[in-house]
């Protein structure tokens, strides 16, 4: 059986029972490694899960799959992925490829920024379209994901921002001369990422992302004990925040969309730069009242 076994958010002990079983019983254990980061090193995993670990790159994952798969039609073996297994088009190219070589699969599933984004008191529901925004580089600015935003916005919905990461790149000229050097790893900040949007949409001049009438949430390390952050006010207020207030990476940024309920204004209110600007753009622009902005009736005295 190959078993694809989501880690959760976080560190070693997020792994769930039945996952942990998995990988108890599994006679090889492999660790993805690039499209997203525990908060823990790989000699933790191991120790927790009494388990070696042999790390998958993205040539292993992706063009390599053969390794992985090797034997997992007479053994058990395990692929394990932070997150949900769901979470990347990579996992589920490789479940294909399972299925091509006639090899049982099994999924397990673990908490994900998918549905923890709702620590910062948005609704699930009222989210649209999750986009990925990507480092850009002098020649490369790709926008298609303005176009899934304003598709949100004009629906009301929120936006959930993946922010990219670089994990084992190759520059240019290494990968032109074939040298397997590597960058060191990056991760977008939430600084960087309204900077890129504002870029945007001063190309595109639409008035779907406005700095100053935008509201938008910023979270890091969510599911971390100590170390999630979350942070909301106006593009532009995120935009004036020192890299510190955002916390370590992974991050990822929320647009608000115009469904905004008031208790989603309250709940989010309590992590705002400016808890009076919150209210007041959200009131004004988004046209939703503070729960305190309504009148309450007085009982006759």
């Amino acid at each position: 059986m190959f078993y694809l076994v989501g880690l959760g958010l976080c560190d070693e002990k997020d792994i769930t029972v039945r996952g942990l079983e998995v990988v108890k019983r599994s006679s090889r254990v492999y660790l993805e490694a690039y499209t997203s980061i525990l908060m823990v090193q790989k000699e933790r995993l191991e120790a927790f899960y009494g388990k070696e670990l042999i790390l998958a790159d993205r040539d292993m994952v992706e063009t390599e799959s053969d390794k992985i798969l090797r034997d997992a039609d007479k053994e058990d073996v395990a692929l394990l992925v932070v997150g949900d297994p769901f979470g990347a088009t990579t996992h589920t190219d490789i479940i294909l490829r399972a299925r091509s070589l006639n090899i049982p699969t099994r999924v397990i599933h673990n908490a994900s920024i998918i549905n923890a984004v709702g620590a910062c008191g948005l609704q699930l529901y009222n989210f649209g379209q999750t986009v990925s925004l990507v480092f850009f580089t002098e020649t490369w600015k790709p926008d298609s994901f303005y176009d899934r935003v304003k598709e949100n916005m004009e629906h009301g919905l929120h936006t959930l921002m993946l922010l990219d990461i670089k994990v084992k790149e190759q520059s240019e000229e290494n990968l032109a001369r074939g040298k397997k050097i590597y960058e060191p790893p990056r991760y977008m900040s939430i600084t960087q990422a309204v900077s890129q949007l504002a870029e945007i949409e001063a190309a595109r001049q639409e008035g779907i992302l406005r700095l100053d009438a935008t509201l938008a949430i910023a979270l890091s390390r969510v599911g971390g004990e100590d170390e999630q952050r979350i942070v909301c006010g106006t593009l532009a207020e995120l935009l004036d925040q020192p890299p510190e207030v955002f916390g370590e990476p992974l991050h990822s940024l929320v647009i608000v969309g115009k469904r905004l309920h008031p208790l989603e204004v309250q709940y989010a209110g309590a992590y705002a730069v400016d808890p009076k600007s919150w209210r007041d753009v959200a009131r004004h622009v988004y046209k939703c009242p503070y729960p305190g902005h309504r009148r309450r009736k007085h009982s006759p005295s």
